[in-house]
């Protein structure tokens, strides 16, 4: 789905406290957590990680050193501190494969010609879980190097309420500048709670009008896997090519999105200049 674009202001990344830091704390045990008749629990949950050389603005930014690391180490890292469940990387490089390894992780290879990081996810779902036991998938992109593990978490939480298909995560934004930025994506939504939406729209505009915050989108998902089944079976929507966001084909499909509302937006390396602001984060190691 849409990736979070460049912007330049990292104040929740830099501000003093460090959202980053104080919320590298592991996930809690949920209902996606069951007990065998032996009394071991079994994960529902497995956390796909989508990782691909070519790129436009960055190529090969997977493998992009930070702090002594390549990127997608410190993004498998991210998820593993989740405590979700397995972490696996979803790839079509051997190159990403073998960093992903070194780093003590696991890697699938999946085909070269995905349209998208959802059709990426799902056929290595499909391939580590071919008895279809996994019920919830949660999508955390690969240029995400300073996401919070707490938030990944997070996201698993509108999922306890049987009638929503798709979670995701958005933070209110505090810069008057990303109001009117299109690489910040706006989720529009009616207010279940404090800290929980029901998304009605998605946006580059900025909407909705009026007083009232608005939020910014983070681009990580928790599918049941029934939805990304139906998901990655969708053609691709009307409001999905005009607004480039696909997200909107789930919900001009029916289905439910609703969002988690966190404290911090995590920097998506796109740039070179993402790129300099993660090392600078990262680069002391964390």
């Amino acid at each position: 789905m849409a990736v979070i674009m460049a912007v330049h202001t990292y104040r929740v990344c830099t501000a003093a406290g460090n959202s980053y830091k104080r919320n590298r704390r592991a996930g809690k045990t949920t209902f996606f957590q069951r007990r065998t008749a032996h009394g071991s629990v079994e994960n529902d949950v497995v956390i796909l990680i989508p990782a691909r050389l070519a790129a436009s603005r960055l190529p090969g930014k997977p493998l992009a050193d930070i702090g002594g690391r390549p990127m997608i180490a410190h993004v498998l890292a991210r998820a593993q501190e989740a405590k979700l469940g397995p972490v696996v990387v979803a790839t079509d490089s051997e190159d990403i494969r073998a960093a992903v390894e070194a780093a003590g992780g696991r890697a699938v290879m999946t085909s070269p010609h995905h349209p998208s990081g959802s059709d990426r996810i799902f056929e290595a779902l499909t391939r580590i879980d071919p008895a279809a036991k996994v019920r919830v998938i949660v999508n955390v992109q690969g240029d995400l190097p300073t996401l919070a593990p707490g938030d990944i978490a997070a996201a698993l939480a509108p999922l306890e309420d049987p009638a929503v298909d798709i979670a995701t995560l958005a933070a209110e934004m505090r810069d008057p500048a990303q109001r009117n930025n299109p690489n910040v994506v706006k989720v529009v939504g009616s207010p279940l709670s404090d800290r929980r939406l029901r998304a009605l729209y998605f946006t580059r505009a900025t909407a909705p009008a009026g007083d009232g915050p608005l939020y910014h989108h983070i681009g990580l998902y928790a599918y049941r896997r029934e939805a990304l089944a139906r998901f990655v079976a969708l053609p691709p929507s009307p409001l999905e090519r005009r607004e480039k966001l696909e997200q909107l084909r789930a919900l001009e499909a029916g289905m439910r999105i609703d969002v988690a509302i966190v404290d911090s937006v995590p920097l998506g390396v796109d740039t070179p200049e993402d790129l300099a602001a993660a090392r600078k984060i990262l680069g002391a190691g964390d």
